[in-house]
């Protein structure tokens, strides 16, 4: 069959790398894809939004299979788009429509949902400039740190952590003004939740579906999580104090739950689905969904699945889930994601990369990169995602790191303490 990934990061390359070793493929595009993808099959000039763009290549191409690789094509109706188009309707998109996505692309909304199917979470307020002084109230009734968070999509900076409580009110203030343009019209005001993060992703037909392998990532630019949010510096799987106890819990209590209310909403929900949990004393809450693969997450996260990922979509398309059967590597796996200099702020591009290269156990996504004149470039903040294989985490780790040290590109950067908390 005929595939089309939608995307260009290190999640669509570690998606690639994955569909290509899958039988049952013909011919795989990657749009807009990166100099990693484009040895796994044709990197195609596509706009991931442009869905006119996107349906011509697909008609095209014959494309059987598409699979959308980042939130904002699925916040803005790719599936819907393709539903709704008589010369689509035959295509199979992985991914929610319009509604199922306003998981991921309304903070307010997820929330909303969270509590209407009693899910644990942590107690909210949504505000707008007509409520300001509701806010300075709840802000009272809460006790540091503050969190606020950007109703709709911000490239993973809408989210604000503050300790002081006359901060708050100022940064409330300054999103509601715009800091984050339309995302920040609305904001949500939480309690902070003290315990440690976990990632917890399905995959769902909308009617059945199977927990893949946990995985924790790392947001913070500076060693011991300090500084400022990026889009990930790491992560590794599977998360030592996810065992079966804890596991089962999210399931009836989050996973379940969260299927179940997709239904009574009447979403049919075809793709994937990640839990942004945070683990409280042993006691599961859920921060957050995302209606996509996390990244970096991907990167340790299919490392893992032995399964023809193929075979899965394939089956989650044609409500077949149910059917198949998933096979987990015990290994573990790490990933260390490399940087340019002064990412997650302002950063240069087109820095020429040497010493790339697999070595056993280990694989180099590609999240920023091109290839022009020969060589690899540089083409955004996070760079290559240096996964590998080990025994146990410190295995594992050691072997990123090694070939992270050999790597070289110009203001290189990466995380020497992936995994400080777990070991």
């Amino acid at each position: 069959m005929n595939v089309l990934i939608l995307g260009s990061g290190g999640r669509e390359h570690a998606f690639a790398w994955k569909i290509a070793q899958s039988n049952k493929l013909k011919n795989l595009y990657i749009g807009p894809g990166n100099g990693g993808t484009r040895l796994l099959g044709v990197n195609v000039a596509l706009n991931p939004n442009d869905f006119i763009q996107v349906k011509e290549f697909v008609l095209n191409n014959q494309v059987n299979l598409v699979v959308v690789g980042p939130e904002d094509p699925l916040v803005n109706g790719i599936q819907d788009f393709f539903m709704n188009d008589n010369d689509l309707k035959s295509v199979h998109l992985i991914g929610p429509d319009k509604n199922g996505a306003l998981l991921e692309g309304s903070k307010e909304y997820a929330k909303g949902f969270m509590f209407k199917n009693k899910i644990p979470t942590a107690k909210y307020q949504s505000f707008t400039k007509n409520n300001v002084d509701q806010a300075n109230s709840f802000f009272e009734s809460l006790k540091p740190p503050y969190v606020l968070k950007a109703d709709g999509l911000a490239a993973g900076k809408g989210v604000i952590i503050l300790n002081d409580i006359n901060k708050a009110k100022a940064t409330l203030n300054e999103m509601l003004d715009g800091k984050f343009g339309q995302a920040s019209k609305i904001v949500v005001i939480e309690e902070f939740l003290k315990g440690i993060e976990v990632s917890v992703f399905v995959i769902t037909d909308g009617d059945t579906y199977k927990i893949l392998p946990e995985a924790k990532d790392y947001k913070k630019i500076g060693v011991g999580d300090t500084g400022l949010n990026t889009g990930g510096m790491g992560a590794i799987s599977p998360v030592p104090f996810v065992n079966n106890i804890f596991l089962n819990k999210v399931e009836e209590r989050i996973i379940k739950p969260t299927i179940e209310g997709l239904k009574k909403e009447n979403i049919e929900y075809k793709g994937f689905l990640f839990f942004g949990l945070m683990n409280v004393d042993g006691e599961p809450y859920l921060i957050e969904y995302n209606v996509r693969m996390g990244d970096p997450e991907t990167e340790v996260v299919f490392p893992r699945i032995k399964n023809d990922i193929l075979e899965l979509l394939i089956a989650t398309a044609n409500k077949e889930l149910g059917n198949i059967k998933l096979d987990i590597d015990d290994r573990t796996v790490c990933t260390v994601m490399l940087v340019s200099g002064g990412y997650p702020e302002a950063y240069e591009k087109n820095k020429a990369i040497s010493n790339l290269g697999n070595e056993p156990d280990n694989i180099v996504f590609h999240a920023g990169t091109k290839y022009e004149n020969n060589m690899y470039l540089t083409n955004g903040g996070r760079v290559l995602s240096v996964t590998s294989y080990g025994t146990n985490i410190e295995q594992s780790l050691n072997r990123s790191f090694q070939i992270a040290n050999k790597i070289s590109f110009e203001g290189k950067y990466f995380r020497n303490d992936i995994g400080f908390d777990l070991k």
